[in-house]
């Protein structure tokens, strides 16, 4: 088996020689440098490492990625079970008890051979076929944490006392694909983002810098907004975290009855994914941390062996058509699943 020392990267961010491991947020307030996982159903690993240092992500190196064979994938929700999901999502909006809901599902593949497994190397191939700009690993591997990220989307940067997130909702192949749908469903998130934000920032600091700005990305474009805000006096990340977590662009709004309803359509959990993956800087008050999505997970305590898993999704409002929402989360995910499988080649953008 591969000695895989824990390892974070980052970028061109690269942290080694692990010195603790806790699930206390208070710690990301104290000292050092931590890298972050914290998993949908809230399960926190933060890893303090004491050697951190910038180098360019490298190449993939040939063969160095054992991946699953492309057509070994399975989905925690089928065709027939995710486009009724968005059915009855529909039924409690009608009924009034939310606005808007993540429907997720879970992508397993068995690894060939998980002994010559590596996240890292999965996060080097991501880099050159789909670039991102949260881009990294999380390798801890005595803690039951393997991830590589490709994700496109911030959940919060911290500058000391400034806080910003930029959530995402609006999914389409071109800018030409994009809905009135897609935009009410990112301005339904903003409100969410800043009532989130507004728990622990300082009264009247919230703003919208930016709303429903078009970004592209390998193979489609998204709706991204920007919410900023002051931290309240004697707020830290314990506060911040309590206050936002889940992120509110994949459960729903309001938050509370979308996580009810995840809770009962959904058949299996999210884990890093739709959680949040990054950094935290102690020593200079500063960190960044991604919405865990268009992320990779080893999770070698699967029923049956080893796995890779991947999730993928979409927000479900009143004006969503069961079949297109099913064709977003393929969407989101094909790209990334033939990356991981050697499957991937492109021409003229499209992957086939």
């Amino acid at each position: 088996m591969y000695d895989l020392a824990p390892l974070a990267r980052f970028g061109s961010l690269v942290a080694a020689d692990l010195r603790d491991v806790t699930s206390d947020p208070a710690a990301l307030d104290s000292s050092g440098f931590w890298a972050v996982v914290a998993d949908f159903e809230g399960r926190l690993v933060c890893a303090r490492f004491g050697d951190v240092r910038h180098e360019p992500v490298p190449a993939a190196v040939p063969g160095a990625w054992y991946g699953p064979g492309a057509g070994d994938w399975t989905s925690s929700l089928d065709h027939t079970a995710y486009t009724a999901g968005v059915r009855r999502i529909r039924e409690h909006i009608a009924a009034g008890e939310v606005y808007q809901a993540n429907l997720c599902r879970v992508l397993s593949a068995p690894l060939p051979d998980p002994d010559r497994v590596d996240a890292d190397a999965l996060t080097a191939l991501l880099a050159g076929a789909n670039p991102a700009p949260y881009a990294g690993t999380v390798r801890l591997p005595a803690h039951g944490v393997e991830i590589a990220t490709a994700s496109p989307e911030l959940f919060l940067r911290r500058h000391g006392p400034v806080v910003e997130s930029g959530p995402i909702k609006g999914t389409g192949r071109t800018a030409a694909d994009l809905l009135e749908k897609d935009r009410a469903e990112n301005v339904m998130i903003v409100d969410l983002v800043r009532n989130d934000l507004g728990r622990v920032c300082a009264t009247g600091t919230v703003t919208v810098p930016a709303l429903c700005a078009v970004e592209e990305h390998p193979g489609l474009v998204h709706l991204v907004s920007t919410v900023r805000g002051e931290l309240a006096e004697g707020a830290g990340w314990p506060e911040l975290l309590a206050g936002t977590f889940p992120p509110g662009s994949v459960t729903g709004a309001p938050k509370s009855s979308a996580l009810r309803i995840i809770d009962a359509l959904e058949s299996a959990p999210r884990g890093p994914y739709c959680g949040g993956i990054g950094w935290v800087d102690a020593d200079r008050g500063t960190g960044e941390l991604a919405v865990g999505i268009r992320t990779f997970w080893i999770d070698r305590a699967a029923a049956g062996g080893p796995v890779l898993r991947f999730g993928t999704g979409a927000g479900i409002t009143w004006g969503s058509d069961p079949e297109r929402e099913w064709e977003e989360t393929q969407l989101k995910a094909s790209r990334l699943l033939a990356v991981a499988s050697g499957a991937y080649r492109e021409t003229g953008g499209v992957v086939r």
